[in-house]
């Protein structure tokens, strides 16, 4: 198992002032894995430590999507996946905590096997054992990283404080898995008709359709068709294709297959995960729906609460409504959601 540090990556966008400068370092961490569906492996993990160096750790997980970049700093001035929650003075604020993130396993598209949250979990483990760092005050975890989490407390316990899981449960709801499973056949099709970026692109303006709400598409495209080139065109489509051709640019289809499966894979047993939890759903979310979340709760041994958001942005509000999140990872970060 070796450590080795990397140059921070050039910035792709406009630098974002920080408040205050802090700590940071890129790693990569190369190791044989055990993972539950393929056997031992040799992977590389990815990760980044923002912070305080000897501050309590923390860990931060966000969707499939998301990477190690969380937040812009002195090393990449970039814009991270939320930045509106961390960093200095912020609901995760680096001048107190240390925080890890991950690029998840399988999203350099180099690892083509079946990819479980299990195998997430025992990676965040592994990392956490190099950096010499045996115990955690909290995994913050949202979707995917949600469901990363609550694996991490049930196969982690010990060196976990408390878990706070955004929209993720214990598992998939059927209507999300085939909503999901018809985007991988999107995605199949296009790679069997040398199409794969076309066809990743399409799957992906059909995963933005699940994360949002019709609420969200009345309020902004509710404008008749218009005639282009011949055919009709409503006035969501071009948004839709903008977005996925550029997710389609950035994110390997390999990467996208192997960790729209791994959200599918995902099972955990509630009574397994005896750590302080707190659980928080949207209302509008059509992919973990609230009652999934309250039998998530109900399940749990350990203290356990659930706080419903309202949200037109559905399963992306986390992401979306920044000052409704940052009240409840000040709240779980204070201990308050202990009680």
């Amino acid at each position: 198992m070796s450590l080795s540090l990397h140059p921070s990556a050039e910035p792709a966008e406009p630098p974002v002032p920080a408040s205050g400068d802090v700590p940071s370092r890129r790693f990569s961490l190369a190791l044989r894995l055990p993972l539950r569906h393929a056997g031992p492996r040799q992977v590389v993990l990815r990760g980044q430590c923002l912070g305080r160096p000897g501050a309590p750790w923390l860990v931060v997980a966000g969707g499939i999507s998301a990477g190690r970049h969380l937040a812009a700093h002195a090393g990449d001035p970039s814009p991270g996946w939320w930045q509106a929650q961390v960093g200095p003075g912020k609901a995760v604020d680096t001048l107190r905590w240390r925080v890890l993130s991950l690029d998840w396993l399988g999203a350099d598209g180099a690892l083509d096997v079946p990819l479980d949250s299990a195998d997430q979990a025992d990676a965040v483990a592994a990392a956490l054992d190099a950096l010499a760092a045996p115990r955690i005050r909290a995994f913050i975890g949202a979707s995917y990283g949600a469901m990363v989490g609550l694996q991490f407390a049930a196969r982690h316990g010990p060196r976990l404080g408390e878990l706070v899981a955004i929209s993720g449960a214990h598992r998939p709801h059927p209507y999300a898995s085939a909503w999901r499973a018809l985007q991988r056949r999107v995605l199949a099709l296009g790679r069997d008709q040398a199409a794969a970026g076309q066809a990743l692109s399409l799957a992906r303006q059909l995963a933005m359709l699940a994360y949002r709400t019709p609420e969200e598409f009345a309020e902004r495209f509710d404008r008749p068709p218009v005639i282009r080139e011949g055919r009709a065109r409503v006035a969501a489509e071009a948004y839709l294709q903008a977005r996925g051709d550029a997710y389609a640019a950035r994110f390997p289809s390999t990467a996208f297959l192997r960790l729209s499966e791994s959200i599918d894979l995902h099972r955990v047993d509630p009574r397994e995960v005896r750590v302080p939890v707190t659980v928080v759903g949207v209302q509008q979310d059509r992919l973990v729906p609230l009652s999934d979340l309250q039998a998530l709760v109900e399940a749990l041994p350990g203290p356990a609460r659930l706080q419903v958001l309202r949200s037109r942005y559905g399963h992306d509000a986390f992401l979306k409504e920044d000052a409704a999140i940052s009240a409840v990872l000040a709240r779980a970060l204070s201990g308050e959601a202990k009680a």
